[in-house]
């Protein structure tokens, strides 16, 4: 490229970010902005690292004071500049993935479900304000890594980040702030933050439950003892939300972990079996499992569920297709569920929201990118078992696999936590393709 040729693209950089920033920010932010281009440039991924863990921990929403810098927006746009540089300096470098061809046609379908959805300012506000941005930033973490190496950084910072969430959940727990139902202990429901939801909340500590459990296997004794610490907290926390849910989520990630260290499942599952009765006496959820049983009946909370699932079959029976529209359900469900308590509520499954808001179409579409997923995740496993970068593709089989567990009964099917994943997991393939190349470079390190 000519000198020329570079001299016009930074010119024109610095201008669309002046004028991004300009729009969004005030105009000494636009100014900083300027400044740190160069910083932004060289250290694109690194800001997109943090992108994903405030966006996926909503650390903004964990810790209030830090609400109003609106970092999150900050750190999208500092990806999204760093993304156009890159694409214009190396665009030879970027090669598209079969799953971003998936990835745009379930977007695409979703944008159709929205033209024909029953609330389209509901929808189209939901698209807009925040699928499409999930979508753009999959291109930005998928492509912005230049080196594996890169992506080492990322558990140390879930390591940290999980251990916050974790110990913010059981300060809140022991001082009995922002509880449901009495127990369930949530973080920032007073203003409406994702961390309310108890089962979002134990969604959001599993991911690096998923980590954790992989390098108590890996590396020294000292950050194998730091890893089951962190572990100990995580489970606490995960236990405080006493989210059924979630303990799945803890019982798979569990059962995986030991599964693909031994070579029988017998000794896996005994383990798991012992995991869970004292995971349920500590975490008081076998309280709602002894209410049933005494009872003779299912309680309020999975009775709510079951009502819901229903109403999300019986919408995608009336709008079979396309649904009801994305971030319809809520609206819709006094229209279809066989009962009324006076009150909207959310699906509470990944799988039944986008059967409800995308119809059969939107599911089967979103099934064969999970599927596809799912393989690319296993073939990660293979390719860097034996190299440094193994505990990274069995802690994104962990995530994968806690994601699927813990879906089933957490509304996420159009929210951060499966992109995140998916992002990474093309990002790795990218990076990893010439598994020959990879086994000499770790030969090497070695040596």
């Amino acid at each position: 490229m000519t000198k020329g040729k570079q001299i016009i693209i930074a010119l024109f950089s610095t201008i669309s970010c002046f004028i991004v920033s300009n729009y969004t920010f005030k105009h000494y932010l636009a100014f900083l902005g300027i400044l740190a281009l160069p910083f932004v440039v060289k250290r694109a991924f690194l800001l997109c690292i943090w992108f994903i863990l405030f966006s996926y921990f909503r650390l903004h929403e964990a810790m209030p004071f830090l609400e109003p810098f609106k970092i999150p927006k900050l750190l999208a746009l500092a990806c999204l500049i760093g993304l156009s540089w890159q694409l214009w300096m190396n665009y030879r470098n970027f090669k598209w993935h079969p799953l971003h061809t998936w990835l745009l046609c379930f977007a695409f379908w979703v944008s159709i479900s929205c033209v024909f959805a029953s609330n389209r300012a509901e929808s189209f506000e939901m698209l807009s304000g925040n699928f499409l941005k999930i979508v753009l930033m999959v291109f930005a973490i998928s492509l912005l890594p230049t080196h594996i190496s890169q992506l080492k950084k990322i558990p140390f910072l879930l390591f940290l980040c999980g251990l916050l969430i974790a110990s913010i959940t059981l300060y809140n727990k022991h001082y009995e702030i922002g509880l449901v139902e009495e127990t369930r202990v949530t973080i920032g429901r007073a203003f409406g933050s994702m961390l309310g939801d108890p089962n979002d909340l134990s969604l959001v500590l599993l991911f690096p439950l998923s980590f954790t459990a992989v390098y108590i296997f890996h590396g020294h004794i000292i950050s194998r003892l730091i890893a089951m610490l962190i572990s100990i907290t995580l489970l606490a926390g995960i236990a405080a939300t006493e989210s059924r849910g979630g303990q799945l989520g803890v019982i798979s990630v569990v059962f995986m972990s030991l599964l693909l260290r031994s070579k029988n499942i017998v000794t896996p599952l005994i383990i798991t079996v012992l995991g869970i009765i004292v995971l349920f006496i500590t975490s008081g959820i076998e309280n709602r499992f002894v209410s049933t049983a005494s009872t003779g009946s299912i309680d309020e909370s999975a009775m709510g569920r079951l009502y819901a699932w229903g109403a999300a079959i019986k919408m995608a029976i009336d709008h079979p297709l396309t649904g009801v529209g994305l971030g319809n359900f809520y609206n819709n469900y006094y229209f279809y569920s066989v009962h009324w308590d006076g009150r909207n509520h959310a699906v509470h499954s990944s799988w039944f929201e986008i059967l409800a808001e995308n119809g059969f179409v939107g599911l089967f579409i979103f099934a064969i990118l999970l599927i596809k997923t799912f393989q690319l995740s296993y073939r990660l496993l293979k390719r860097l078992k034996r190299s440094i970068y193994q505990p990274l593709a069995e802690g994104f089989w962990l995530g994968m696999i806690s994601f699927s567990v813990s879906g089933t009964f957490l509304t996420q099917g159009t929210t951060w936590p499966f992109y995140i994943l998916l992002s990474l997991l093309i990002a790795t393939d990218r990076l990893t393709r010439n598994s020959e190349q990879l086994h000499q470079k770790d030969l090497n390190h070695g040596s």
